[in-house]
């Protein structure tokens, strides 16, 4: 026993006294995804829909305020998007059910139910003669109607009415929106989730899809910019 705690104290004194641990340095410094973008529209809000790659269906979406000459989080929610994932917003091609990505602004709001409180975008009410036109022949093309036109299939149109829970409040997103382009699509919104993926729209859960409608200002210009952490449709090229 006595020759065991020789050699232990010796390889203890062979071995000197522990390193010292290095002290942590600095926490990273997390960048605001704004502050990375190309463009963000020129206003002093900004919401970003961001999915880890173009196949993805779920994602994340934050909305931004500029204050004090950077951006802040003013909140997030779990965002979903295309069913078949998203595509160049260029590129895009309709009936793909795809999500167009890109940096677009806001025209306006519309639900099926009642405005929601401390919403100061237009806001429309869905009515049972309200229709989204998508007939790539119609000169209503990508534009809401009150009663079809005769141009119009309804074949080729969404009857807001129907879709009580999707679009019980929304944001039109103005993708392929100022100067339609027939073919790309049309119809693409920020709107309440549903069962599962969209047809091209973001979707989030109701209450965060309240919250954006009660801090979207109009007179701030915020715009929304769809795409990926990286590659070609990164929402940092926006």
């Amino acid at each position: 026993m006595r020759t065991l705690l020789a050699l232990g104290a010796a390889l203890l004194s062979l071995g000197g006294a522990p390193a010292p641990v290095p002290a942590p340095g600095p926490a990273p410094v997390l960048v605001p995804l704004p502050a990375l973008m190309a463009d963000t529209g020129g206003g002093s809000q900004l919401i970003t829909a961001e999915a880890a790659d173009r196949g993805a269906t779920t994602g994340k979406l934050t909305w931004w305020d500029r204050r004090g000459g950077r951006w802040v989080e003013a909140g997030s929610a779990p965002a979903r998007f295309g069913a078949k994932g998203l595509a160049e917003g260029a590129r895009r091609r309709q009936g793909t059910n795809t999500t167009p990505t890109g940096l677009y602004r806001l025209p306006y709001a519309f639900g099926v139910r009642d405005r929601p409180a401390g919403t100061r975008f237009r806001y429309a009410r869905v009515t049972e003669r309200s229709w989204w036109c998508q007939d790539n022949d119609s000169r209503a093309y990508n534009r809401w109607v009150e009663g079809l036109p005769r141009d119009c299939r309804a074949a080729e149109a969404e009857h807001l009415v129907s879709y009580g829970t999707q679009y019980a409040h929304a944001l039109v997103i103005g993708f392929n929106y100022d100067r339609p382009v027939r073919g790309r699509g049309a119809g693409i919104f920020l709107h309440v989730n549903g069962r599962g993926a969209t047809a091209g729209c973001v979707s989030v859960p109701a209450g965060a899809m309240r919250a954006v409608l009660a801090w979207a200002d109009p007179a701030r210009r915020p715009h929304i910019a769809v795409g990926t952490r990286s590659g070609p449709t990164a929402i940092r090229n926006y």
